[in-house]
Formats: C-alpha cells, sequence, structure tokens
C-alpha cells in the first residue's frame, strides 16, 4: 500500500510539513522516494505516528521521539530502557504523593491547637533530632519561625509546629530539601492541608492519567514493533 504524507496526516489532524518533520527527525521510517522525489509511505509508518502520538503523552515528546529514533535505529534495548525510566519515575512520582498524604494526616495538630508556643530545644527533643537539624531547615527555607522581640529566641507557632512535623516525615521518607519546600509553601499557600486535599486529587488523578497513557503507548509501539517481522 502506498500512502501519502497527507494520509498519514489526515488520521491524527496533523498537517503535512509534520509528518515530514517527524521523518527528518528519525520518528517515521525513513519513506521511500519516487523517480520524481516524492515520499512514499508504507502502513508501517502510519504504526509509527500512531506509536509516536500515543508515546507522547506517557513519556512527553523528548522521551517519545527518543525512543522512536532508538527503535528506527535498530537499538530496541535503548528504546526499553527509556521507557524503563519513565515508568521508574512514575512509580517515584507516586511514592512521593504517598508520603505527603501520609505526612499530612501524620503531622496535622490538634483540631483545638495547643495554647502558647514552644522554643527549638523541645520542639526538637519532641522529633528526637537536633536543634541543629531545625536551624539547617530554617536556613533551607522550609520553616520561618519568629523571633521573640526580647530574647531574640526562635518562636514555633502551631502552624510552625505542623510544617516541622510535615517536614519531618518528608525527610524520614528521603525527600530533598527543596522538594520539602515546594510542599510547605503548596500547604501555606492554600491556607493548611485540608485545601491542599483538592491539589492532592489532581496530583493523583494525573499520575493515573499518565499511567494509562503507559499502557496505550506500550500497545501502539508494541504494534510498530510487529512491522518489523511482518
Amino acid at each position: 500500500m502506498r500512502l501519502r504524507p497527507i494520509d498519514l496526516a489526515r488520521e491524527h489532524g496533523l498537517s503535512t510539513q509534520a509528518v515530514r518533520n517527524y521523518e527528518d527527525a528519525g520518528i517515521l521510517p525513513p519513506a521511500e522516494r519516487t523517480a520524481h522525489g516524492y515520499r512514499v509511505y508504507a502502513p508501517r509508518h502510519t504504526a509509527a505516528l500512531r506509536a509516536f502520538l500515543a508515546l507522547v503523552p506517557a513519556h512527553g515528546h523528548a522521551t517519545a521521539g527518543a525512543i522512536m529514533r532508538a527503535v528506527n535505529g535498530g537499538t530496541v534495548e535503548e528504546a526499553l530502557r527509556l521507557i524503563d525510566e519513565s515508568h521508574a519515575q512514575l512509580a517515584g512520582d507516586r511514592r512521593t504523593l504517598e508520603d505527603v498524604e501520609g505526612a499530612l494526616r501524620d503531622s496535622a495538630p490538634p483540631r483545638e491547637p495547643e495554647p502558647g508556643v514552644t522554643f527549638i530545644g523541645p520542639l526538637a527533643h519532641r522529633l528526637g533530632i537536633r536543634p541543629a537539624t531545625l536551624r539547617k531547615w530554617e536556613r533551607a527555607g522550609l520553616i520561618v519561625p519568629r523571633r521573640d522581640p526580647r530574647t531574640g529566641y526562635r518562636v514555633y507557632t502551631s502552624a510552625d509546629v505542623r510544617d516541622v512535623l510535615l517536614a519531618h516525615q518528608l525527610r524520614r521518607g528521603g525527600h530533598g530539601l527543596e522538594q520539602i519546600a515546594r510542599v510547605l509553601e503548596q500547604v501555606r499557600t492554600a491556607g493548611g492541608p485540608e485545601p491542599l486535599q483538592a491539589t492532592l486529587r489532581e496530583w493523583r488523578a494525573r499520575l493515573t492519567a499518565r499511567g494509562l497513557a503507559m499502557l496505550a503507548g506500550a500497545a501502539a509501539l508494541d504494534a510498530f514493533l510487529g512491522t518489523h517481522s511482518a
């Protein structure tokens, strides 16, 4: 079956130039040429374009292109390595989400906040860490306790304690200070852990959508690989 660029483009609402660009980028196998230099595509090119477009929402445009170039270049192992890395990243993102959700539950202060404030020594003792650790978290922007105007001592309010507990849980989960700082900023911007639940639900929905996209991308890539032996 001889196909023109427009035949591939129509199925996906693309321009013929986009199809040519994908071929030039190595995403599609090289096309045959007529005596007059026109591109002639075959069903395997259709399968390749379907695979690439299915891989994009699963792995991102750059990685999807790299996967297709590896397959078209005959290095399927490299394509599988790239896919494995994406799956590992998705699994890591899921663990991070679960850690954040668990940390928010564990760090939630009582419904009736305890009266008064606390200081660095008692708070560090409560968590079983050194005061120097709390000072390090402060320098990293994780927590911003106010200072007593008379003594200059750090003063931790109930909101500060919540942030410290959340940071402690996430550090125990192996998360870096920059990542924890972003989570805490989201908590503060949302007005506390409860309003942040909507953001976490959206995060989980995005991970689910990406996981499903990976399944669809794998099926389309498998169909394309099948054309190599057809």
